[in-house]
C-alpha cells in the first residue's frame, strides 16, 4: 500500500480549526444583539421562549437600569448568559413573532381601505358583495348611511368605528 492511500484510510483525528477572534467576537456580537431583540419583549413572550432563569432575571433587570454604562455592562452580561443556550430556536420564535404581527397590521390597514373605500365609493359595496358574499348587505348600507349622518351632523364617529368592527367579521385575516 502506498503512503497516499494509507493517509486516506487513516481515521479522522477528530481535529478542527479554532474559529478565528473575528469570528468569535462576530458571533459574541450577533447573540448580544439577539439579547438586545429579547429586552424588548413582554414578559410573557420571555416565558414563551423557556430561557434559562438566570437570563431571564438579567433580561427583567435591564429593564430597570437607567445609567448607560451599567446598562452597557448589563446587556453584555446576557450576552455571555445567551452563549449558554441555542440561538436557534429563539430567533426562529422571534421572526415568527414578528411576521405574524407584519400580517396582522397588513390586515387592518386592508379592513382600513375597504371602509375608505365603501364610505367614499358608491360602487365599492357592489364590488365588497362580489368579493364577500356572505356579508350583509342591508347591514353594511345602514352603517354606511349612519356613518355619513354622523359626519355631516359633526356627531362622533359611532357608526364608522361599527363598520370597521363588521369589516373585521367578513374579511379574513391572512395567514402566513
Amino acid at each position: 500500500m502506498s503512503d497516499h492511500s494509507q493517509a486516506e484510510n487513516q481515521p479522522d483525528s477528530g481535529f478542527e480549526p479554532q474559529p478565528s477572534k473575528t469570528r468569535i467576537k462576530q458571533e459574541m456580537h450577533a447573540l448580544q444583539d439577539l439579547g438586545e431583540r429579547l429586552i424588548g419583549l413582554e414578559p410573557a413572550r420571555i416565558a414563551e421562549l423557556d430561557l434559562p432563569e438566570k437570563l431571564v432575571d438579567a433580561l427583567r433587570e435591564i429593564r430597570k437600569i437607567t445609567s448607560h454604562g451599567a446598562r452597557r455592562r448589563q446587556l453584555q452580561l446576557i450576552g455571555k448568559l445567551m452563549r449558554t443556550i441555542d440561538p436557534q430556536p429563539v430567533e426562529a420564535r422571534l421572526d415568527a413573532w414578528q411576521h405574524t404581527g407584519q400580517r396582522h397590521t397588513a390586515w387592518l390597514h386592508q379592513l382600513e381601505r375597504w371602509r375608505d373605500r365603501l364610505t367614499s365609493d358608491e360602487t365599492a359595496v357592489t364590488e365588497f358583495m362580489q368579493t364577500y358574499p356572505e356579508a350583509d348587505a342591508g347591514q353594511l348600507r345602514t352603517l354606511l348611511r349612519n356613518a355619513e349622518k354622523e359626519k355631516l351632523a359633526g356627531k362622533p364617529p359611532k357608526s364608522y368605528r361599527a363598520l370597521f368592527q363588521l369589516l373585521r367579521q367578513i374579511v379574513p385575516e391572512m395567514k402566513g
